[in-house]
């Protein structure tokens, strides 16, 4: 079990561990996804992962499929370092976002996450609001957000993006680093203890893959330049990838996400804009809308400046994106509901299945 708990496992899937999985099962933990092929960890070593058709066939959306982070349990084939999976237990965290297009379906980007390293340029690509949105992202996923300011190398003076970030990102930890150099990461180890998940996110030329490497000791990951002219990166990491560190911890580095929308935000919402809420809380009007009603709160703290209206202007768009995707994803479980129901009446009609 030593194995396991260096991989993450805790108390948490112990209990969803049934009689049956221990006679018939093994624990693994998805360490790469990639266009539907799976790598996963055991404790007796790697074997690559099936998802079952049937799996597939009655999926609602991708978040019902394995991500990486994820614990499973699989059916291992050990001469040909082979398994299936069967199910996925229960995730304790979950870092996702609204999926890319024009289907409202939920993209769970990484599982089962302690912290989650947000890293932001100190260069051209600084952006407070940037910050924000990602942050309600990773309050909304129920694991601990730090925030990287990297390429301090680059920055002769970081104090006023210090301190916009700082605005930006209240009640969290915040570290400034260089990746390149190797200054200030030492700080950074105290949260990738044995058996501790992080992930890192932020924006394609942020740094995370020198981060990565500058953590493994090693260059496990490729590295891509950023452009001169406006500092914005390319992809260099294409899928996301679970490593195992060699002093304990696991990093999960991700590609950068040019698309960034809300799944669902609310809680986010509350803890990215704190003070924002808390202020609401004054207003006379339960359901005020901060848009000229009599004793706003919000807009009294706006017209004495208390309330940078920078900020304020980005809590309202986001909580604008946050009912609108509340609405479409309403709609959407109605639907996948039906559809659902079809399916397995189809599953159960067909005499190809078994049972």
């Amino acid at each position: 079990m030593d194995a396991l708990r260096d991989l993450g496992w805790s108390a948490f899937f112990e209990r969803q561990w049934s009689d049956q999985d221990r006679a018939a099962h093994t624990p693994a933990r998805v360490v790469e996804e990639h266009k539907g092929v799976h790598r996963l960890m055991t404790e007796r070593g790697e074997v690559g992962g099936e998802v079952p058709g049937r799996m597939r066939y009655l999926a609602g959306g991708p978040d019902d499929l394995p991500a990486v982070g994820d614990w499973l349990a699989v059916r291992a084939r050990w001469p040909e370092r082979r398994a299936t999976i069967i199910r996925i237990l229960e995730r304790r965290t979950k870092l996702s976002r609204l999926a890319a297009g024009a289907e409202t379906k939920e993209q769970v980007l990484a599982a089962n996450l302690d912290t989650v390293f947000l890293v932001c340029g100190l260069d051209g690509d600084f952006n407070p609001r940037r910050i924000e949105r990602y942050l309600v992202l990773l309050w909304e996923s129920g694991a601990r957000p730090v925030l990287l300011l990297n390429k301090a190398d680059l920055c002769s003076t970081p104090e006023m993006k210090v301190a916009q970030a700082r605005a930006a990102a209240l009640a969290v930890e915040l570290h400034v680093v260089s990746a390149l150099r190797g200054s200030g990461l030492e700080a950074l180890r105290t949260y990738l203890g044995p058996g501790q998940t992080v992930a890192l996110v932020g924006s394609s030329g942020a740094g995370k893959s020198t981060l990565v490497n500058r953590l493994a000791g090693a260059d496990l990951q490729r590295i891509a330049a950023t452009r001169e002219s406006d500092d914005r990166g390319r992809h260099a990491t294409t899928s996301r990838t679970l490593i195992v560190l060699p002093d304990g911890g696991l990093l999960i580095d991700t590609p950068g996400l040019r698309e960034l929308a809300l799944w669902d935000g609310s809680a986010g919402l509350e803890q990215a804009f704190e003070e924002i809420e808390r202020l609401a809380q004054e207003c006379r009007f339960r359901d005020c809308r901060h848009r000229g009603e009599p004793l706003c709160a919000v807009r009294r703290a706006l017209e004495d400046g208390s309330l940078d209206p920078e900020r304020f202007a980005s809590y309202a768009k986001l909580e604008r994106e946050r009912a609108h995707a509340a609405r479409r994803r309403d709609l959407r479980a109605r639907l996948d509901e039906k559809r659902r129901i079809k399916k397995i009446h189809k599953v159960f009609r067909d005499p190809r299945w078994p049972g």
